[in-house]
Parts: C-alpha cells; sequence; structure tokens
C-alpha cells in the first residue's frame, strides 16, 4: 500500500478512520482501506492494519462500516455574504406562477418592522414564461418596506416604489453605462433593473451590522458543512467594502472559521489589495481579484457576437470597457495578484481570452492561473485557447441542468452545441474547476456532479442529456471539485487530495459515488464532513 509517517517511527495518530472506502483523488487514483490523521494533516493511507500501526492510548478510531470517503469539496465560486443573506429572507427560488412570488413576499412584509428591507430571493420568471415581475406587482403590501429581491443571477432587481424613490429613480433618470432601467411605454421605470443599473439602487441600501454580517456567515458556513464543503472561493466582486473579507477575518482569529476561505476583491480596486496587509493562513486567504465583462444569459445581458434568437435587436452588454478591463487586469497581474473575471456570452469570453493573452505577452512568463467565471457560452474556436493560455474555466454545472430549459430559445441551436462544453474543454486539457455560484444555485457539489454527468435538466425533458455529446465522467467531474478547485487557488500542495502532509478535509457519503447510476447520483447524502481532522458535521440517519 502507501502509508509513510516514516513507516511508523513511533508516532501516534490522533484520530484514525478504518473500514472504509477511501477514494484519494490522487493522479493514481488510489483507493485506501484506512487513514491516519496528526492534528489537521494526514499522517498515512493504507490498509486497516497498517493505520491500526498508529493506535495509542489517546487515538479516537472511527469504524465506517464501509461507507464511501472522497477529499473535501471546493467549491470555487460563491457569493458568501449574499448568499447568507439570502438563507434569512424570502425564498423565491422556486415560486412558479406571478401569484405565488406575489403571496411570499407579502407574507414576509407582514412579518417586518417599517423601513426593513426585503432582499435577495432569488426568483426566476422562467418558471411562470418569461413575463418579468413589476413594482405593481408588490406595492400595495410592501408601502412601508423597501424591496430589492434579485433575480437567481444576480444581474437583475425588482424594486418596489419605495425603493425606487429612495434611490432617485424616476423617469428622468438616464440608463447607465452596462445596465438597464427598465421602462413601460411610458417612461416610466416598471422596477427592473439590470447589472450595472442595479447599483443605482444597492448605493442606498444601508449596511448591514456586524451582527447581520457575523448571522449570515455562519448560517452560510453550516449550509456549506452539510453539503460536504470544506473550502470555498468567496467571489463576490460586488464587495465594495471588503465587508465579507473582514468578517471572515474575524471569525478566525475567533477561532471560529469552520470552512476555508478564499477571499476574492473587486478587480477595480486592485491596487487597494495590493497595498493591504494581509494575514494569509490555511482557513483564510486572499490575493485574488474577481471581476465582470458582461451580464447572464437569463437576463439578456450576456454578451454575445450575434444578436439573440428570441431577441433580433439585442446582443447583451458590457458592464466594464474592454480598455478597463484591460488595464487593471494587466495591473493586477504586474502586482502578483490572481485575476477572475465573469464572462458568460461568447464575445465575452472571447474579448477576455484576447486581454489575458495580450497580459500574458507583455508582463512576461509566471505560474499566473487566469480564470473565467462561468465560461458558459464559447466559440468552437476559442476552446482550444484555454489550454494553450494555460487559463482555468471556473464553471457551475448545476446551470446546465436549469438554463438547459430554455437556453435554445434564447440563443438557438447551433450556439447550444459549444454551451457549457465540459466534454470539450477536458479533451482540449483545459482544467476544469467546478462551482456553485451560490446563492444562484444550491452549493451541493453532489448535484453538480450529477448535473455534469448527467446533463438532465430540471424539468424532465432532457433525460438522456441537453447537449449530451458534453457529458463527462463522474471521476471527471469529482476531480473538477477537489483537485482541479484547489490548483486554482494555488493549493494543490496542501488540499484537494487525500495524501500525506495534506490538510484532513474528507466527506463521507451514503454510498460510493463510482457505483451509482447516474440518474441516482443526486440522492447521494453526505453523512459526515471533517476540516482539518475534526468532524464539523453528522447526519448519520440520511
Amino acid at each position: 500500500m502507501f502509508f509513510t509517517a516514516c513507516q511508523n517511527d513511533g508516532i501516534k495518530a490522533d484520530l484514525i478512520i478504518r473500514n472504509a472506502v477511501i477514494w484519494t483523488g490522487n493522479d493514481e487514483n488510489t483507493e485506501a482501506q484506512a487513514m491516519a490523521l496528526s492534528g489537521d494533516t494526514i499522517m498515512a493511507l493504507g490498509t486497516n492494519a497498517d493505520m491500526m500501526q498508529f493506535s495509542g492510548a489517546n487515538t479516537e478510531v472511527i469504524d465506517l462500516k464501509g461507507r464511501f470517503v472522497i477529499p473535501g469539496f471546493i467549491d470555487s465560486h460563491v457569493h458568501l455574504i449574499s448568499g447568507g443573506r439570502s438563507l434569512l429572507s424570502v425564498d423565491l427560488r422556486d415560486a412558479g406562477t406571478p401569484e405565488e412570488f406575489t403571496g411570499r413576499i407579502a407574507a414576509f412584509a407582514g412579518k417586518l418592522q417599517p423601513n426593513e428591507w426585503i432582499f435577495e430571493a432569488n426568483w426566476d420568471h422562467t418558471l411562470w414564461g418569461g413575463a418579468l415581475p413589476q413594482k405593481g406587482w408588490i406595492d400595495n403590501f410592501t408601502s412601508k418596506n423597501p424591496v430589492a429581491v434579485f433575480r437567481l443571477d444576480g444581474h437583475m432587481v425588482l424594486a418596489n416604489s419605495l425603493a425606487l424613490a429612495i434611490a432617485g429613480i424616476d423617469k428622468n433618470t438616464p440608463d447607465v453605462s452596462g445596465g438597464t432601467i427598465v421602462r413601460d411605454k411610458l417612461g416610466n421605470p416598471t422596477g427592473i433593473l439590470k447589472d450595472n443599473a442595479i447599483n443605482l439602487l444597492t448605493d442606498k441600501i444601508p449596511p448591514m451590522s456586524e451582527k447581520q454580517r457575523l448571522n449570515c456567515f455562519q448560517n452560510a458556513i453550516n449550509y456549506f458543512l452539510s453539503n460536504g464543503v470544506t473550502t470555498v472561493h468567496d467571489v463576490d466582486g460586488f464587495n465594495k467594502d471588503f465587508e465579507s473579507y473582514s468578517t471572515a477575518l474575524h471569525l478566525r482569529n475567533a477561532g471560529e472559521l469552520k470552512v476555508r476561505i478564499y477571499s476574492a476583491m473587486p478587480l477595480n480596486e486592485w491596487d487597494r489589495l495590493a497595498k493591504m496587509k494581509r494575514d494569509d493562513d490555511k482557513w483564510l486567504k486572499t490575493g485574488c481579484l474577481k471581476g465582470f465583462v458582461d451580464g447572464s444569459l437569463g437576463s439578456h445581458t450576456a454578451a454575445f457576437q450575434d444578436v439573440y434568437s428570441d431577441k433580433k435587436d439585442d446582443k447583451g452588454l458590457f458592464l466594464n470597457t474592454e480598455d478597463d478591463l484591460y488595464k487593471w487586469i494587466s495591473a493586477s497581474d504586474r502586482a502578483g495578484l490572481q485575476v477572475f473575471v465573469h464572462a458568460i456570452g461568447d464575445l465575452a469570453i472571447h474579448t477576455l481570452l484576447n486581454i489575458y493573452e495580450r497580459v500574458t505577452l507583455e508582463n512576461g512568463g509566471r505560474d499566473r492561473r487566469f480564470r473565467i467565471e462561468h465560461t458558459q457560452h464559447l466559440l468552437p474556436s476559442d476552446i482550444k485557447r484555454f489550454a494553450k493560455l494555460k487559463v482555468i474555466a471556473s464553471m457551475q454545472p448545476y446551470h446546465c441542468i436549469d438554463d438547459g430549459r430554455w437556453a435554445e430559445e434564447y440563443i438557438g441551436a447551433q450556439r447550444i452545441k459549444t454551451t457549457y462544453a465540459f466534454k470539450s474543454l477536458i479533451e482540449d486539457n483545459a482544467v476544469l474547476s467546478f462551482g456553485s455560484d451560490w446563492s444562484v444555485a444550491p452549493a451541493s457539489p453532489v448535484m453538480g456532479i450529477y448535473a455534469a454527468v448527467t446533463r438532465s435538466t430540471l424539468d424532465g425533458k432532457n433525460p438522456n442529456g441537453w447537449v449530451p455529446e458534453q457529458k463527462i465522467s463522474v471521476r471527471e467531474a469529482l476531480k473538477a471539485y477537489t483537485k482541479n478547485a484547489a490548483y486554482a487557488s494555488f493549493d494543490e500542495n496542501i488540499k484537494g487530495t487525500l495524501e500525506t502532509g495534506k490538510l484532513a478535509d474528507f466527506v463521507v457519503l451514503n454510498e460510493n459515488i463510482f457505483k451509482t447510476e447516474p440518474s441516482q447520483i443526486k440522492n447521494i447524502k453526505v453523512l459526515q464532513t471533517f476540516v482539518g481532522g475534526k468532524m464539523v458535521y453528522e447526519n448519520m440517519d440520511k
């Protein structure tokens, strides 16, 4: 087998996991029967007999009775503080009719004090046929509470009349670059704001108190752990006051952080991060920046070379100019910072690849690991460029089975062939790192693996897979949630696989995912989550 720790020179383990099926995730895809831990680190892996040699008077031994163990999941794209807030707000994610949408907001508003805001919510207008909600739907019962409820992709918000008045948005307010104020035939705002126009409203929202931020964080962390997520990449690019990082730092310094965090700052504030005194460790680190090229497909703001199939006068929009993106990315790269940029439409991705290529040539060789967040709708000619330019495709597979319900209506049969092109990217040697985009989608890697392997859309209309030629294997999907996701944050030497000397972050599942029928993967349950050798979540009743 492969147990080390000097082949047991008398060192005793703090914890031994035995009678398990342990998928290490290493290059050889080795499996072990048992694992010995010292503190937060893996000492050795091997057979039960081998590992029990590390047992001492104070060693805890857990018999997993044949259960399946994998490296802790790494979710490489979450919006931590806003996601945590969504757990405390009205939930519109599955509101299937306008009546259900309005009814839930009315019920939630009835529990609030006057002037309390209603946030987040994650509505999806495609569930009731595509008509966008309007302020008139909710004004009657929210006259005392400002409302800013977001579409699940975060690129559209519905504001009520009170919120629009607070923001000073009316018929005479001009549109902003990279955003849209949706208006009726008379030019009056309907309440829908898209992309950069949302800033007109969010700039007026009072900041959360420290207590509120900590509450959001704790709820988010508990949610991650219940899904087997041991590390998150927090990519809240709208985090203007670095509030997410400062909250994580508070919890880390208090010894209360149970999920490891790689925290991104806004790209246009690269100089502030470059000058900031950082206190990185195994629990919390920064050094990365998040920016935006375009919007989203569901909001018709993802930027394409050709018009939308259902909107012949619309190609989407850029949230930032190409010149600004180049300036910020080049400066960030020269400062030694890692850059993540959101790009969804084929024009946005193509433009970003061009900028990355230019910056790489101008700034010279280094291990920079540029990332494209989402990488959803690719030009066929751009697929090979990811490996060539060493750009990481940071993708969220759950979006595939959600957007697949309606994406062809938006962009047509030809463009969907390279939509969520997991297989094509892997075949051309690109590095795929998977995440959720929570709270846009559930932070459930099990569901993400199911989505990548089956591509079976949520409406049940594509049981054999939507664009099935882009399906990938369970092993490839698991790698994207573990080893590759660790690589995407320069952490491959300490996490992402279960190997001697690496952090003891791992998950116990109720069944072997490699032996599960693909259609049943979504039913796999997380029984236990360990971070740094400590059990931080358990539900053996699942």
